[in-house]
């Protein structure tokens, strides 16, 4: 797994990060999602290498990377220390301005760096994702049915009481579907409490703070500056949400465009070559114009 890529440890802002990187070329930096690890894009990585410096990080709160202590506690786990972080640990490899991926809850965190840190984003991707302010401003009964865990992993306790007492039962997860490797590494992660805690503080983050920064950006006007793509798992519920997923991000972006990906929700376990050429082919079509 990650042939040739090397595994760091990284101290930024007081917190530990854990970061997998390698290849060449332009940097470009993978944010995974809830409730996996930077090792979900393991078939994804590889691919993207030849043409690009890969940098795979655990998102801060998630597998073995720690939250920043230089931040008040109701909002470590903000999309906006998430990302402060990890502007600083691109910065801290050398990498200034680079191109970002961010699926799931990553998502969400990659939509901020680029709101908060333009002049560090060239390409901007999102996968399996709309902003969450626009998520809560279109919730029906559709989205609380099939979104329910958002407003049950915000209530205190119950939700760490619910998981940790069967890991594997809540969350499933196929060794053969996943890779092996891919798959330890999240059976390690689901089965520490205190990784627990942290993914659902990324939940109540966004339900208590994460939506007061985008409706203050849309107040102020404030847009992703730089080329955007988004793409949506085909087999998920993205569509059967919202339609028209393009048309959610239209007002929130200079300049759009998207697909779908055939595959289910995790896209970069299950279709890592449709992925791969996705990004590359957004990143290399827009460096050439």
């Amino acid at each position: 797994m990650f042939d040739g890529f090397k595994l760091d440890r990284i101290s930024v802002g007081g917190a530990s990060l854990r970061v997998r990187h390698g290849g060449s070329g332009p940097p470009m930096l993978l944010l995974h999602g809830h409730p996996r690890t930077h090792t979900t894009w393991h078939r994804v990585a590889p691919l993207l290498a030849p043409d690009f410096t890969v940098i795979c990080p655990d998102l801060p709160g998630f597998g073995e990377s720690g939250l920043s202590p230089d931040v008040p506690a109701e909002l470590q786990s903000s999309k906006r220390a998430k990302a402060m972080l990890l502007v600083n640990l691109m910065a801290g490899l050398g990498f200034h301005r680079f191109a970002l991926a961010g699926h799931d809850r990553g998502s969400y965190t990659a939509f901020r760096l680029a709101m908060d840190f333009p002049e560090a984003v060239d390409h901007l991707v999102i996968m399996d994702g709309v902003p969450i302010l626009e998520a809560l401003e279109r919730c029906n009964a559709r989205f609380a049915a099939a979104w329910w865990h958002w407003f049950f992993f915000y209530q205190p306790d119950k939700p760490e009481r619910a998981i940790n007492a069967d890991p594997l039962a809540w969350y499933g997860g196929d060794p053969e579907r996943m890779g092996h490797e891919n798959y330890r590494d999240f059976l390690a992660a689901i089965t520490n409490p205190c990784v627990v805690r942290s993914m659902l503080e990324d939940y109540r983050a966004g339900l208590a703070v994460d939506h007061l920064h985008d409706a203050a950006d849309r107040a102020a006007g404030r847009i992703v500056k730089c080329k955007t793509m988004v793409l949506w798992s085909r087999k998920d519920d993205l569509e059967s949400l919202y339609g028209d997923v393009l048309e959610v991000w239209q007002p929130w972006a200079k300049s759009i465009e998207g697909a779908p990906i055939d595959s289910g929700h995790h896209m970069a376990e299950e279709a890592p070559e449709a992925v791969a050429a996705a990004l590359t082919n957004f990143v290399e079509r827009q460096q050439s114009k």
